[in-house]
């Protein structure tokens, strides 16, 4: 016999068997054998007659009135739990029934398969609240309008959905200080740019106020900004941090350009007093004319602090280069040809940062 004729014969005789005590238990005990109304040698009434009233069968026909009665008991529980519909909305066909300049479609807000977002609320009503009654008498007060808000109104009602993530700590932010609001910046209807700002590009954007910060970004050396491979919240979260300058990375200065400038980080054996500092005390981190992104050219930026070191520390001009025999620093020369590790250094001989 092969495993397979096995399996087959044994799950015939389990079917003829269980079929055998189905048939015993319906008749009461009849026409079966005795072990199996006696359970397996257990008390007889356990197929037998109990106590109380004897069992019978239902039919088909009794079956499906039990079903039919349960179905129809079901939905008057489950309407009994449901939440009692809002009143004073006309939904978002109203709407654009007369704004039809106005829609979302497209946006962020428009995705209905997000259940934070108006597409899967009230729609349009989501932010301008319940219109039943602009509608009835077509009067502009009675709606909500956000671009007639207070900016602290303003924020208050975007921050009911945006309240997570970059938006945390938009509550005492500078920019929230100054009486800005989210649609100082963000268009829900007419979005020109991504992250649904009013203008094509962030740098554009943010120059409307930060005029003398983009400026710098038409200097000789630069961040990359202008070119299109870094934009203003590549370090800035103009929602709020934890940081000076809302800087996105860190609590300091240092932390946030260490985020990137990793090698820069430390610690060192021989610290630089300025990096440990600050880096900004060095560089302009927007834009400047001199070389490395320094706020002025070397030695006059070394001379800022070391006006007492073993070099002269005179500033060098014109008198100087004909009459002195020191002024030839002043050609082809600086600090940093010699102090080369000038952000810090590990030799144990690097106390003066040389190379």
């Amino acid at each position: 016999m092969t495993r397979r004729t096995f399996f087959f014969v044994t799950a015939a005789l389990g079917y003829v068997l269980a079929l055998t005590m189905a048939v015993a238990a319906a008749g009461g005990g009849g026409g079966g054998p005795d072990h199996l109304r006696q359970g397996y040698g257990g008390p007889p009434k356990l197929y037998a007659e109990a106590e109380g009233p004897p069992l019978r069968s239902i039919g088909a026909e009794g079956a499906h009135a039990v079903v039919g009665a349960d179905l129809q008991v079901r939905p008057a529980a489950q309407a009994a739990q449901a939440p009692a519909p809002a009143t004073g909305y006309v939904g978002e066909d109203t709407c654009l029934s007369c704004h039809e300049d106005r829609p979302y479609e497209g946006t962020k807000h428009g995705l209905a398969f997000n259940e934070r977002t108006p597409a899967a609320n009230q729609g349009c009503e989501s932010c301008h609240g319940p219109g039943q009654a602009h509608v009835d008498s077509g009067d502009p007060a009675l709606i909500r309008r956000p671009s007639q808000m207070a900016p602290a109104e303003v924020s208050a009602l975007c921050m009911t959905c945006h309240n997570r993530a970059e938006h945390a700590l938009w509550d005492g932010s500078q920019h929230d200080q100054r009486n800005l609001s989210c649609v100082t910046c963000h268009s829900v209807h007419a979005p020109q740019g991504e992250g649904q700002i009013k203008a094509k590009t962030q740098p554009a954007l943010c120059a409307t106020c930060h005029r003398n910060v983009t400026n710098r970004q038409h200097r000789f050396n630069h961040m990359p900004v202008r070119e299109g491979a870094m934009v203003c919240t590549s370090c800035h979260n103009p929602h709020g941090s934890t940081n000076v300058r809302l800087l996105r990375a860190g609590t300091t200065v240092d932390e946030a350009c260490t985020s990137c400038h990793a090698d820069k980080r430390g610690p060192y054996l021989w610290e630089h007093a300025p990096v440990s500092e600050s880096c900004v005390t060095c560089h302009d981190p927007h834009g400047t004319n001199n070389e490395r992104m320094l706020v002025s050219k070397v030695p006059f930026l070394c001379q800022r602090c070391h006006v007492t070191s073993r070099h002269p520390p005179t500033v060098y001009e014109g008198y100087l280069l004909n009459n002195s025999q020191n002024a030839n620093k002043i050609s082809a020369r600086g600090c940093v040809i010699c102090h080369q590790m000038i952000h810090g250094s590990n030799a144990p001989s690097g106390h003066a940062l040389l190379r």
